[in-house]
């Protein structure tokens, strides 16, 4: 083991909250404090724009009880921010961790927060300043590299299955057509994970489009043409993110002068826009009265009541792997969660931040059917133990048809 740094430490949450990223943080702060050489433990609120403002709170003394409670509450107790520091930003960053003696810095969060964090560990190397700085990986996209999958997709995971389970019976007693918006910028894992809504053999999402794949408004209607004229319903799984062969949002054909988020994106989440456009196209061209659409929004990042128990438990894993990687070992890195068996197991690794920062993952190609408009096996075998346990499973009445007495006079 290599001589202990002496210091402070300080863990941070960024970008969207999730079902468990309070158990990544709670793992910070227990693991933290049983190293005798830690000082002091803060928290930043809102991310770093806490860290600008020097906006901590001391969590040395913070009971554990509350702690493991505060765990078990989604979305980030610490609060987030959107802000995406450039370089100049960071090393404002770097000057207040300095200032404070804060010798770990631990982040939680997606693609944005670990080139964050790559910069200001650039930072400190320059200044030849001892900062450990270790990214623990957070998103529902599950998008990021170098992982197998990521805390907080499991659970997002979890409610967009079963969202799209209750959808699915709703649909099948009142028929029509139901389109569903998911998140998912650049990638489809959360939307592909509606293919656990589907028992029986008729079950809906009977067609599944992500943002791997183009996305061709004619075959489109192609398709839900063919599966309403199989099952007379038809229900549609989307990405938010989904693009034609030319790679332009499918928003923008539809619903042309779409406005832009904080970093120059089209907005996607805060609208309906999408679901309402697709809803319109199918209506317009294939003259079907019952059409409706939802979109998912914020309802799924940080959901009550349905939390994915593997999910929360790697969240807390990964956290605690962090802290003694940056304090056994004195390196700096993200955390990446490997899964080493098929039948499920996991493993923690760090890997450099330049591996992960600013870096997208987007969904293998063994998981898209062909036609482009669903989901493989191999896809069904990965997701389904993210998800975790307990999950529902519907059930359908057997019993025999009563033969008619009226018709069959009639006939």
């Amino acid at each position: 083991m290599v001589d202990k740094l002496a210091g402070k430490v300080l863990v941070a949450q960024g970008g969207g909250p999730t079902a468990v990223i309070n158990q990544s943080l709670t793992g910070v702060v227990l693991e933290a404090r049983k190293f005798p050489h830690i000082t002091r433990v803060y928290g930043a609120l809102h991310g770093v724009r806490g860290i600008i403002d020097e906006d901590f709170l001391d969590l040395t003394r913070e009971t554990t009880h509350n702690l493991e409670a505060v765990a078990l509450t989604p979305s980030s107790a610490l609060l987030s921010t959107r802000d995406k520091p450039d370089r100049d930003y960071c090393h404002r960053m770097f000057e207040v961790l300095r200032a404070h003696g804060i010798h770990y810095f631990f982040y939680v969060g997606g693609n944005d927060s670990s080139d964050t964090l790559r910069i200001v560990n650039e930072e400190a190397e320059q200044a030849k300043y001892p900062l450990r700085c270790v990214h623990i990986p957070k998103t529902i996209d599950n998008d990021l590299m170098e992982n197998d999958h990521c805390p907080g997709y499991g659970s997002a995971a979890r409610f967009v299955a079963q969202a799209f389970g209750g959808v699915n019976l709703d649909n099948r007693a009142l028929k029509g057509v139901y389109i569903g918006v998911v998140m998912g910028r650049h990638a489809g894992f959360l939307t592909a994970a509606s293919c656990l809504a589907r028992r029986f053999e008729d079950d809906g999402p009977h067609l599944i489009y992500v943002p791997e794949r183009p996305f061709d408004l004619d075959r489109f209607l192609g398709d839900v043409d063919r599966t309403m004229k199989q099952y007379g319903r038809c229900i549609v799984a989307v990405s938010e993110g989904v693009t034609d062969a030319s790679g332009q949002p499918i928003m923008t054909r539809l619903k042309p002068g779409m406005g832009q988020d904080a970093h120059g994106n089209v907005q996607l989440s805060g609208t309906g826009a999408l679901g309402d456009a697709l809803m319109d196209h199918v209506k317009d061209n294939l003259k079907l009265k019952r059409v409706r659409s939802d979109t998912f929004g914020y309802l799924q990042r940080s959901f009550v009541g349905c939390v994915s128990d593997r999910d929360a438990h790697e969240a807390r894993e990964a956290a605690e792997k962090a802290v003694q990687f940056a304090m056994w070992d004195d390196i700096d890195g993200s955390v990446a969660i490997r899964r080493p068996v098929p039948n499920y197991s996991v493993d923690y690794e760090l890997v450099p931040l330049k591996n992960v920062a600013g870096k997208t993952r987007h969904m293998d190609d063994a998981f898209l059917n062909e036609a482009g408009n669903g989901v493989t096996q191999a896809f069904y075998t990965y997701v389904r133990p993210l998800v975790g346990s307990g999950m529902f499973e519907p059930a359908r009445l057997r019993a025999a048809r009563v033969a008619p007495v009226i018709k069959g006079r009639s006939s």
